[in-house]
């Protein structure tokens, strides 16, 4: 099987509902993933974390790719950044960060509803998070409410841990959704995927996964990416990923040393 690009209607069906699977976009460096995830979990960051699970494990960490060679090289040298650009409809992909999250078998927790874009110092109507996942997964894919990215409000951040709110300033966030008991009109896509699939996503689109009930691991690489028009903002608090000593000013691009561009038409 060879690796599928992505189509027009790939690219209307993201703009459309803020979320598309493209079938094998990365089963050609699925084991270079793996291995990466493997010496990330081996040598985590500062910002690795268990997520306080009660049974099984959840691990995530993030911006490690400049420390994990397997990593470094996923961003510059396969087709995710070309991909990322034609999704957004931008003439540059920009690389904001990578994120590794790892369900071991029997790990009930789910990931909590939310959208990416309060968490990130970012914004923009062209951003893009690739979800891949390393096993296959069924019952324990990403879900995601179709449209939410066009939400005129964005929906709360909380604190994966408990439940208290991420920032300490009450701006008029949405509730967090929750389609399962209170569906309303609310469409959830989700997908059965295989290793080097991939879920391409907007930073504003809501999504969720349940815990991991199957006997097999659930590891996953994403890939954030913004373009053209994403800039920095000010958030009201530490954002995650934080950052720190950036020195950037609100309305900026994001500075290219940090966050190079690595696909461009020109």
């Amino acid at each position: 099987m060879e690796s599928q690009m992505i189509t027009d209607k790939n690219i209307e069906d993201f703009q459309r509902d803020g979320a598309v699977v493209i079938r094998g976009a990365l089963m050609d460096w699925v084991d270079t993933m793996r291995a990466g995830v493997e010496r990330n979990m081996s040598n985590p960051s500062q910002y690795a974390s268990e997520n306080a699970v009660s049974e099984g494990r959840f691990f995530d960490d993030y911006v490690n790719w400049t420390r994990i060679p397997e990593f470094e090289r996923i961003v510059r040298e396969s087709p995710v950044a070309k991909l990322a650009a034609q999704a957004m409809r931008s003439n540059t992909a920009q690389f904001f960060h990578d994120h590794v999250l790892v369900k071991e078998p029997g790990t009930p927790k789910p990931t909590p509803w939310h959208q990416d874009g309060p968490y990130y110092f970012v914004e923009g109507e062209q951003t893009a998070s690739f979800w891949i996942p390393l096993d296959p997964v069924r019952d324990n894919s990403l879900r995601f409410i179709a449209g939410s990215h066009k939400w005129d409000r964005m929906v709360r951040p909380v604190s994966w841990a408990d439940d208290s709110d991420f920032y300490e300033d009450k701006r008029d966030w949405l509730p967090v959704p929750d389609p399962d008991t209170n569906p309303g009109d609310m469409k959830v896509l989700e997908w059965e995927m295989e290793p080097g699939d991939a879920v391409i996503f907007d930073f504003r689109t809501a999504h969720g996964a349940r815990g991991n009930f199957s006997p097999n691991r659930r590891r996953a690489l994403s890939l954030r990416w913004i373009g053209d028009d994403a800039r920095y903002v000010e958030r009201p608090g530490r954002t995650s990923p934080p950052f720190p000593g950036h020195e950037m000013k609100a309305g900026h691009k994001l500075r290219e040393d940090w966050f190079p561009v690595i696909w461009s038409t020109e």
